[in-house]
């Protein structure tokens, strides 16, 4: 410990509190290390940092890794992704070195040495990187004849690469080498006493949905358990009545039917029991059989009918406290209703008594909280929007409104990617591409350009939001103006997209394949993709894929290598703008409710409690047939997707 200070009290430069401390210390008889022993500034540091530099400038390779091996801690080069990516860098940049740096040609013995050195590298330390989409395309650099003439390599070959890399070589040597003789009281205060309100926070709220889950699981344990014993009991009974059946002793009716009602007792009154013949044959069976069926929809109950004036009102001058409870609530009834009449006739009864104000013009409605200065009301809004884009009804009603489609768009440009507003504000836009009308103002007002751009860089997005993303730019690229639109920057959408097919998360391949498939009927963009050597890309997945990646990147290729040209009917298929029949894509998936930042406090009402106990109404609920959407085509899974759909569709059906 007298080290620990000794050593932060050096590094602070408190020069003469150092020599007083050290004086007291002897006189007192305390051990104390030696200040030189504890801690020394950057004298070390700066020759390290001066050599490792000048062998990065000279392409002195050798030198380089064997200075980064002495220098630089396993524990970085293993743990951490900054040094895990700039090692490799650095490795492509001595393996190009030659190439660069060669006035005639490069020595052939050297550049082989080099290339078989990075491929080595490749096989060993680098192949952990080898599914992360941004270093996929250098897995193929050391089998390019010419890297320098190649379309994914020429970056390498510009000064400013070189250069960038310098950068960031130098300020990651710095840190590192400084960082390694930081002060360890200094360390043990930053990890133990910056992030513990928030960690309390964080644990507390796990506490309470852990509680809430574990109420749950021993009300359930409880009466499995209580079933489990009678089960047991009846079984003795019965094995019993059937040695004694064995043995010429005849089972009476009566004694059946108080089996049966021990057996079926939580199932049906024993009135109804008591009515029934236990004398047919397979009556028990029968009956059993009923017992274990899942629960029929007529049984399910309605829930209460609410009063959506007071409701509204209040969700327009209510506190945002209680906004966001109702939003919550009101969420909450459609995603854990039970699929079928109870869950339409709440999504009826928010649809004809206006819930968001899709049809009112009023300067102050329900939608406009989309735009709230409170975070959290702008992420329950877009949840709950979100789960009314997951119902086909829920989809017409939303669209009915002209500005909706508009807000949700600006609200996606406008909020950090990895908050739950964005990501509930995207999966709602994915579930609208549904529409042809939607899919027509969505690529009119350049989503297509913005989510190509967001798909660069892949790092900061959620599986969600990838999956989402991926999804809403295939929909909107499977039509001819979705086409057009990419054709007019092809190469940086085929990279996007090449990228994308190596990329970790399985779930978007699909859908990367189905956005390539369908743009490749552009010619133009069939010369671009040829031009980037796209089939090359596509074999290396081929070599690596599943059956069914497999099977999809042979039509892929088979597109790629056609010489036919753009189909006239395809070109017009953006003239039929009335809205053809909607798929049935009624899907409401977890990530709905993932996540809940809102708590209620003790003596607060939330969720259905809040509804029922503030807003009763009377008979809101207007029973209205379903319209009956059209079931989907089913096409062949070794083909690409040629339909519009949604990643949790998708999941389910295929």
């Amino acid at each position: 410990l007298y080290g620990f200070v000794l050593q932060y009290l050096d590094f602070a430069e408190f020069e003469e509190t150092v020599k007083v401390f050290t004086k007291e210390c002897k006189i007192k008889g305390k051990p104390l290390p030696k200040p030189a022993g504890v801690f020394s500034r950057d004298s070390e540091a700066l020759p390290v940092q001066k050599d490792l530099l000048t062998a990065f400038e000279n392409g002195e390779q050798k030198v380089f890794f064997q200075l980064w091996e002495e220098h630089i801690s396993s524990s970085v080069q293993d743990n951490e992704q900054v040094a895990q990516k700039l090692e490799f860098y650095l490795h492509v940049h001595f393996a190009t070195y030659l190439l660069k740096h060669s006035t005639g040609k490069p020595d052939k013995a050297e550049l082989e040495e080099r290339i078989s050195h990075f491929k080595a590298y490749l096989e060993t330390e680098g192949a952990a990187l080898s599914q992360t989409t941004e270093f996929l395309p250098f897995y193929a650099l050391p089998f390019v004849p010419n890297p320098m003439v190649h379309p994914s390599f020429k970056e390498l070959f510009q000064d400013s690469w070189t250069l960038d890399l310098r950068t960031r070589l130098e300020k990651f040597l710095s840190l590192t080498l400084k960082d390694r003789q930081a002060p360890r009281l200094l360390t043990l205060f930053k990890e133990n006493g910056q992030c513990n309100k928030e960690m309390l926070q964080h644990l507390h709220q796990q506490l309470v949905e852990s509680e809430h889950r574990a109420m749950t699981y021993l009300k359930r344990f409880n009466k499995m358990q209580a079933d489990y014993h009678n089960l047991i009991g009846v079984t003795a009974e019965l094995v019993d009545s059937l040695e004694a059946t064995v043995n010429g002793k005849m089972i009476t009716p009566e004694y059946l039917q108080s089996v049966c009602v021990r057996l079926f007792s939580n199932q049906m009154r024993q009135s109804v029991t008591h009515s029934i013949d236990f004398s047919r044959p397979g009556t028990a069976s029968t009956m059993l059989r009923a017992s274990l069926a899942p629960v029929k929809m007529q049984d399910v109950p309605l829930l209460p009918s609410l009063d959506y004036e007071k409701l509204k009102k209040d969700l327009i001058t209510g506190n945002d406290r209680l906004k966001a409870f109702l939003l919550q609530a009101l969420r909450w009834r459609l995603t854990t209703s039970y699929p079928g009449e109870q869950r339409d006739t709440v999504l009826q009864a928010y649809i004809s008594n206006d819930l968001l104000d899709c049809h009112s013009n009023s300067q102050r409605s329900v939608l406009k909280l989309l735009h709230s200065k409170s975070e959290v009301v702008r992420q329950y809004m877009a949840r709950l929007i979100n789960a009314f884009a997951s119902l086909a009804e829920g989809r017409v009603y939303l669209s009915q409104n002209p500005t909706l489609l508009r807000m949700l768009e600006e609200r996606l440009k406008a909020e950090d990617k990895d908050s739950l507003t964005w990501e509930n504000v995207l999966g709602a836009l994915q579930k609208f591409s549904l529409r042809r009308a939607l899919q027509s103002a969505m690529i009119k007002d350049g989503l297509i350009f913005w989510l190509v751009d967001v798909l660069t860089d892949t790092d900061c997005l959620s599986d969600y939001t990838l999956e989402y993303s991926v999804a809403l730019l295939m929909n909107l690229c499977l039509r001819s103006a979705g086409k057009k639109m990419c054709a007019r920057i092809a190469n940086h959408v085929l990279k996007v997209l090449s990228d994308l097919l190596g990329h970790e998360n399985h779930e978007i391949q699909p859908y990367v394949n189905g956005a390539l498939y369908s743009i490749l009927a552009i010619p133009s963009v069939r010369e671009e993709a040829r031009a980037m050597g796209m089939e090359e890309i596509l074999c290396c997945f081929i070599k690596e894929g599943n059956a069914e990646m497999i099977r999809q990147i042979e039509f892929i290729i088979q597109q790629l290598n056609s010489e036919e040209p753009l189909n006239d009917s395809i070109v017009s298929d953006d003239e039929e703008e009335e809205e053809d029949e909607e798929e049935d894509h009624d899907i409401m998936e977890a990530d709905l409710d993932k996540d809940e930042v809102l708590q209620p406090q003790l003596g607060e009402l939330a969720g259905e409690k809040l509804l029922t106990t503030e807003y009763l109404g009377i008979m809101t609920h207007t029973p209205k047939t379903k319209k009956k959407l059209f079931p989907g085509v089913h096409q062949s899974i070794d083909e690409p997707l040629q339909r519009p759909v949604t990643p949790g569709y998708h999941r389910t059906m295929y």
